[in-house]
C-alpha cells in the first residue's frame, strides 16, 4: 500500500451574535454561536493511512435492510445491492470497511471474521461478489445491526468511524426499549446516517436513529435513487477530518443553561446530552467534523442584576478529544472561545431589540415542532389542530424563505393566503409526500448575515 500523509485538522472559528442587553430584572440571555471549520484539506477527501498497529484508522459499515420485504418490489433489493456498491467504491484506500446483512439478526456480509476490511481493488472486487448473493429474508431488529456494527468499528481508534443504515420497513422483531438499549450502547461510538426506502418504514424510527447517532436522516421513496444518495453520503463521510468534537459551555456561579440547540443545517436539541466535564462547564457532542459550518442557539439564565451592571454569561468553547495513539501524534490543538455576555439597561428599545440570527432561527424551530405536531393531528383526524399547525409552518417557511420546506408542505396543503398562513388540508397526500415533509422537517436555511 501507498504511503499517504494525513493533511492539517481543520481550523476552527466560533463567532457569537446576540443583543446582550436586558431590562432591570431580566435573566434570560440568548446568542447564536457559528462554528466554522476550514483549511482541513477536505477537498476531495484526505487519504488514511493505516493506524499505528497496522489497521486502518477510519472505517465506514454499511447495514443493509435483508427482509423478506426487500424483495417486495425486487427492485429494492437490487437498488441496495448496486448503492453499496457505489458507496465501497467512494471509500478511499486504506480505510476500513465492513458490510452488515440486517434482518431479525445482524451477519457480517462481507470481510467476515468480526473484523474491517482494508479499501483498495481487491477488496472491494470481493466486496462486490457477497453483495451480489445477498438476497431477501426474515424480519428486522435494527437494534442488533447497530450493536454488530459497534463492534466492528471498535478497531478503529481515535479516526472517523461512520456508518449507513438502510431500512424499508418497521422495527418489529425487537422492542422500542431494546432499540433505544442499542441507541444508548452505540452513542459516540459511531456517527449514522439513516435511510428509509419505499414508504413501509416509520419516520420516528429512522429519524431518532439518525438524531442520537449525530447522521442525517431522509427518504429514498424510489429505489432508483438510492445509488446518488449512497455516494453522496459516502463522500460526505470521507471528507470529515476530526471526530468527536464537542461544544464545550462554561457558566458563572449562579447561572444556568436553559437550553443548547444545533440550528443549522438541521435542528437537533442537545440539552439532554450534556455530560459534566469541570466545575460549572459541561460539554455537547458535536460529531465528526470536515470543511462546514453549523450554528448552534444558546439560553442562559442568569441572576438578576440592576441597570449599569454586566456579566460574562456563559464562555463557549470547543473540544476535540484527545487522540489514541503514539505520544508522538499531533496534539489537540488550541480552539478558539466565544463569548456571551448580558449588560442591564433602562433603554427599552435597546434591551426589546431581538438579533436577527436569534429571531431567524427561533423562527426555523418553530416551523419544525409545528410540523411535526400539525403531521401528528393529521394522523390522528384532529383536522382543525392539523390545519393550524401546518398553516402556521407555511407562514413561517414563507416568511424565512426556507423554499424547500414551503414546496414540500404545498404537497400536503392547498394554501390560501402564505402570510397569514390560512391552508386547507389536501384531501388526498401520496404518503410519500407527507413522509418527505416528516422526515425533513427539521432542516433549516441558514440566515443571511
Amino acid at each position: 500500500m501507498a504511503n499517504f500523509t494525513k493533511s492539517h485538522v481543520p481550523r476552527f472559528s466560533a463567532e457569537v451574535y446576540q443583543n446582550p442587553y436586558l431590562p432591570e430584572g431580566g435573566r434570560e440571555v440568548h446568542a447564536i454561536v457559528t462554528v466554522t471549520a476550514t483549511g482541513g484539506g477536505t477537498t476531495g477527501g484526505r487519504p488514511v493511512s493505516a493506524g499505528g498497529d497496522g489497521g486502518p484508522d477510519a472505517g465506514v459499515v454499511i447495514m443493509v435492510d435483508c427482509s423478506g420485504s426487500m424483495d417486495y418490489p425486487p427492485a429494492k433489493m437490487r437498488g441496495a445491492r448496486e448503492a453499496t456498491a457505489a458507496a465501497l467504491d467512494t471509500v478511499r484506500d486504506g480505510v476500513g470497511f465492513a458490510v452488515v446483512a440486517g434482518t431479525h439478526r445482524a451477519t457480517e456480509a462481507y470481510p467476515g471474521g468480526g473484523r474491517l476490511a482494508v479499501a483498495g481493488a481487491t477488496t472491494r472486487a470481493e466486496a462486490g461478489e457477497a453483495l451480489r448473493k445477498l438476497s431477501a429474508g426474515g424480519g428486522t431488529a435494527i437494534g442488533t445491526w447497530l450493536r454488530l456494527t459497534e463492534r466492528l468499528l471498535s478497531s478503529v481508534g481515535a479516526g472517523i468511524r461512520h456508518a449507513i443504515l438502510l431500512t424499508d420497513g418497521r422495527n418489529e422483531h425487537e422492542s422500542p426499549q431494546e432499540l433505544r438499549a442499542a441507541l444508548d450502547a452505540c452513542c459516540g461510538s459511531f456517527t449514522c446516517d439513516a435511510r428509509g426506502v419505499g414508504t413501509d418504514w416509520e419516520v420516528k424510527e429512522v429519524t431518532a436513529i439518525a438524531s442520537a447517532l449525530l447522521g442525517t436522516a431522509d427518504i429514498v421513496a424510489d429505489p432508483s435513487g438510492l445509488t446518488a444518495d449512497f455516494t453522496r453520503m459516502t463522500e460526505k463521510a470521507m471528507g470529515k477530518e476530526v471526530a468527536d468534537v464537542a461544544l464545550r459551555l462554561w457558566t458563572p456561579l449562579g447561572a444556568e443553561t436553559v437550553f443548547v440547540k444545533q440550528v443549522a443545517p438541521t435542528v437537533e436539541d442537545l440539552t439532554g446530552r450534556r455530560t459534566e466535564s469541570g466545575p460549572r462547564s459541561g460539554d455537547y457532542p458535536t460529531g465528526s467534523w470536515g470543511n462546514e459550518s453549523r450554528d448552534y442557539h444558546l439560553c442562559l439564565r442568569v441572576p438578576a442584576a440592576a441597570v449599569g451592571q454586566e456579566m460574562l454569561a456563559g464562555r463557549v468553547s470547543l473540544i476535540i478529544s484527545a487522540p489514541d495513539g503514539p505520544a508522538s501524534a499531533t496534539p489537540p490543538q488550541p480552539l478558539p472561545q466565544g463569548l456571551v455576555r448580558a449588560v442591564w439597561t433602562d433603554d427599552a428599545a435597546v434591551s426589546t431589540s431581538i438579533n436577527p440570527q436569534v429571531a431567524h432561527y427561533t423562527g426555523q424551530a418553530e416551523l419544525a415542532q409545528v410540523i411535526q405536531q400539525g403531521l401528528d393531528a393529521r394522523k390522528s383526524g384532529d383536522t382543525d389542530g392539523a390545519t393550524a399547525k401546518l398553516g402556521r409552518a407555511v407562514q413561517l417557511a414563507v416568511a424565512s424563505g426556507n423554499g424547500a420546506t414551503a414546496k414540500l408542505l404545498a404537497k400536503v396543503v392547498d394554501v390560501v393566503d402564505a402570510a397569514t398562513g390560512t391552508v386547507r388540508l389536501k384531501a388526498k397526500v401520496a404518503e410519500a409526500d407527507e413522509m418527505t415533509l416528516e422526515t425533513r422537517s427539521t432542516k433549516t436555511i441558514r440566515v443571511k448575515k
